[in-house]
């Protein structure tokens, strides 16, 4: 067989006319490649700096450094901070021209004939075990820090006995010293994990859209770094308690607060509330009471803080880029989410599935794998949840669709109170609009996701729902039809798309996408076919071809003050973000400068404890101070660019409702599409991706998951197996996971 079908030259023929040949400038192309370079080398002397720094050789070298850069006006402190934090900072400046040029480009279209080819990011490794799914890119990342570890260990304890080796004292002496050196060995080692650990959980940081890993990947790498650092820091404490307890002297120890060097006593408190984070975000305990791990993790304050206390400044230092970066997210976070968002217009569906369409400004950019977190204000001021976005960024300039599963008390809560609104129908529709006016407002953080829309850039796709699941593909059929329609780049000329659900009461959510409404005969131009699997029904519930009532409640709500969604989100506009990036960091630099010249140096402050709050303090007041003020100017450039035609009323409302409203009377446009449904199976993805190698041939296929982590596991196993047995002829599957798991 082909690479690809004579079937689907016609398919490629058409999708060639209408992308277009644009090609990116030489001088775009050039400088991106430039910055990249840099960044690539600035990362790897970085890395192997970090890697090395165990060896004695590596550590005199450090020494050398530190000393030859304490002269300036920042100190040892800026001194340590210039070698082991600032090179994250510049990679994370220099990514912010990376990016701006990045924006220029197109969707590139790829030229058939260049066959199939193995993706680190997308090539599954490891489908089972503690790690979950995980691919060989990610394996690697793993393995680099197993080995960082390990190699850090045996080159500390090679030292240690050295040192040991040069006191001649008795053995209980040596036993108790070699515990302290050995936890003092552990606390470091924890340092250069804790540097990691927050660089994932900045939403919108530039470091994140510079290698384009989104939020929902990247929390994975969070958690599987905080169960290094806290291994290694309470390896610290351990053998630190264990040496006290020797000496006869644990109580008195745990209590110490020196002004010069280590206080304990912040360190307790620091590694007590890293401890109790620990233990309520391990999966049993996260899953069963996730508030318990939501607000336990909010002491995530507590650890920074007096861990800071506890090494000082010049040794927080160390950690210090990536904390930076998490508070900047932080604080843009918290700005955006004081906006009070209108929901334009909500439905409830029968089989427990509520959409909400939000009100969002038309110059805030997103993709259709996009995520946002919500807070409804009505049901609660403190919880804040995650749900992807159904809408495609083309549906609509100033709207965004979010679709959610009834599933606990807070989406029980929400459908009941969108169903109590909808039943007041004894009154004229302007009069019950006015009524429902403001009866339901919300804040919004977000949205996250990739920064490119990678769906875009595979020629075939397989997409796999699980349930509610179906809602990102929803997004995406959309997206990919009105880019088809309006004869913007787009790759996909093939897709299939696989949903398992329990009840046919779920049918209506596919529906909720009027394909041939958005582009009328796409079948010209795209090879549609959507299999459906129902697992707990072995017939259909109704006569064939019709499905239940598509909406049990709905109600629109008027807006006449027009509030949107804020643009201020750091996945949001590139130079506004990078603005505050810049702004924030020399913002703290001024703070820690002027504080050394102002009070620290004349006043003689040596106390390490209160060194290390004001350097924390300074972060903080860079960020506030200088960050804010970028923030206020983007604030206003967002409304002075804002159209007028972003104000909406009732009417618009309706437009929306109707534009979105299913068709319900079939099952799906069989003129466009093939489409099945079966009853009382589940999906053989042997067969189904075994089938799709041998039709589509050598060529790459995307592989889109979102469903529950048995499907993820089921989907990626079967991706490995196909990859690992395919032949010269046959695809080669790559695994995408958009599952969500806090």
């Amino acid at each position: 067989m082909g690479e690809v079908s004579g079937y689907y030259e016609p398919l490629l023929k058409e999708r060639d006319e209408f992308n277009g040949n644009k090609k990116t400038p030489l001088w775009v192309s050039s400088a991106k490649l430039a910055l990249k370079v840099v960044m690539c080398v600035i990362f790897i002397l970085w890395a192997a700096f970090i890697f090395l720094r165990p060896a004695e050789f590596m550590n005199n070298l450090s020494n050398t450094l530190t000393n030859a850069t304490k002269g300036t006006v920042f100190g040892i402190t800026g001194s340590i901070f210039l070698w082991y934090s600032a090179p994250i900072l510049i990679i994370a400046f220099l990514a912010i021209p990376h990016l701006i040029l990045s924006g220029e480009d197109e969707v590139q279209v790829k030229k058939a004939g260049k066959g199939a080819s193995f993706r680190l990011w997308t090539f599954p490794v490891l489908v089972d075990g503690p790690f979950g799914v995980v691919t060989a890119a990610e394996m690697i990342g793993i393995v680099l820090f197993a080995v960082f570890t390990i190699w850090a260990v045996v080159m500390y304890t090679i030292q240690n006995n050295k040192i040991l080796a040069e006191f001649d004292v008795a053995l209980k002496e040596k036993c108790i010293f070699l515990l302290e050196l050995t936890g003092l060995r552990f606390g470091f080692i924890g340092l250069i994990c804790l540097a990691f650990l927050f660089l994932p959980v900045a939403r919108g940081s530039i470091l994140l859209r510079l290698i384009d890993i989104p939020f929902e990947h990247a929390t994975r790498y969070h958690v599987w770094l905080g169960h290094l650092t806290m291994a290694l820091f309470t390896l610290h404490g351990l053998f630190y308690v264990i040496g006290w307890a020797m000496q006869g002297r644990l109580v008195e120890e745990l209590l110490a607060w020196k002004h010069i060097g280590i206080a304990n006593l912040p360190g307790v408190i620091s590694l007590a509330a890293g401890l109790v984070m620990w233990a309520t975000s391990m999966p049993g305990v996260r899953r069963i009471n996730f508030e318990l791990f939501f607000y336990t993790h909010q002491l995530y304050i507590v650890f920074v803080v007096f861990l800071a206390l506890h090494v000082g400044d010049f040794v927080f230092s160390i950690s210090a880029a990536g904390i930076f970066l998490f508070m900047l997210d932080r604080f843009l976070r918290f700005c955006q989410s004081r906006r009070i968002v209108d929901v334009l217009s909500a439905k409830c569906f029968p089989c427990g599935t509520v959409e909400l369409v939000l009100s969002k400004p038309e110059n805030l950019r997103y993709n259709a794998l996009g995520w946002v977190f919500l807070q409804v204000r009505e049901l609660s001021w403190l919880q804040w949840h995650p749900f992807s976005v159904s809408s495609s960024p083309l549906d609509g300039k100033n709207h965004l669709a979010i679709l959610i599963k009834v599933l606990g008390g807070w989406t029980e809560k929400l459908k009941e109170q969108i169903s109590s609104l909808s039943n007041e129908n004894d009154q004229s529709e302007t009069q019950t609009l006015l009524k429902h006016y403001q009866k339901i407002t919300a804040s919004v953080e977000g949205p996250y996701g990739h920064e490119s829309a990678y769906h875009l850039t595979y020629e075939n796709l397989i997409l796999v729902a699980g349930g509610i699941g179906i809602s990102p593909f929803l997004a995406i059929l959309s997206d990919i039809l009105h880019r088809i329609n309006d004869g913007l780049p787009s790759l996909p000329i093939n897709i299939l798309l696989v949903w398992a659900i329990k009840n046919s009461d779920e049918l209506p959510l596919l529906q909720t996408v009027d394909m041939e409404g958005i582009c009328p005969l796409f079948s010209d131009k795209l090879n549609l076919e959507i299999k459906t699997y129902i697992t707990r029904e072995t017939e259909p519930p109704l006569e064939e071809g019709i499905a239940s009532k598509p909406v049990t409640s709905s109600c629109v709500f008027p807006s006449l003050t027009g509030r949107t969604m804020s643009g201020l989100v750091g996945t949001g506009h590139v130079v506004w973000s990078g603005l505050y990036l810049v702004a924030s960091t020399i913002g703290m630099a001024i703070c820690v400068a002027l504080l050394n010249v102002l009070y620290i140096n004349p006043f003689s402050v040596t106390y390490w404890w209160y060194k290390g709050l004001l350097f924390m303090g300074c972060m903080a007041a860079g960020i506030v101070i200088f960050g804010g003020l970028v923030i206020c100017l983007w604030q206003l450039w967002e409304r002075k660019t804002t159209s007028p035609k972003e104000d909406f009323n009732g009417a618009d409302y309706f437009g929306i409702k109707q534009q979105r409203e299913p068709r319900m009377d079939k099952i799906s446009g069989q003129e466009q599409y093939v489409s099945t449904v079966r009853y009382g199976q589940r999906p053989d993805f042997g067969e189904i991706f075994g089938s799709m190698s041998e039709r589509w041939g050598n060529v790459d296929i995307g592989v889109i998951l979102c469903g529950p982590p048995a499907l993820q596991t089921s989907v990626a196993k079967e991706c490995r197996t196909q990859n690992l047995k395919r032949r010269s002829n046959q695809s080669i599957f790559h695994f995408n996971s958009h599952s969500f798991d806090l």
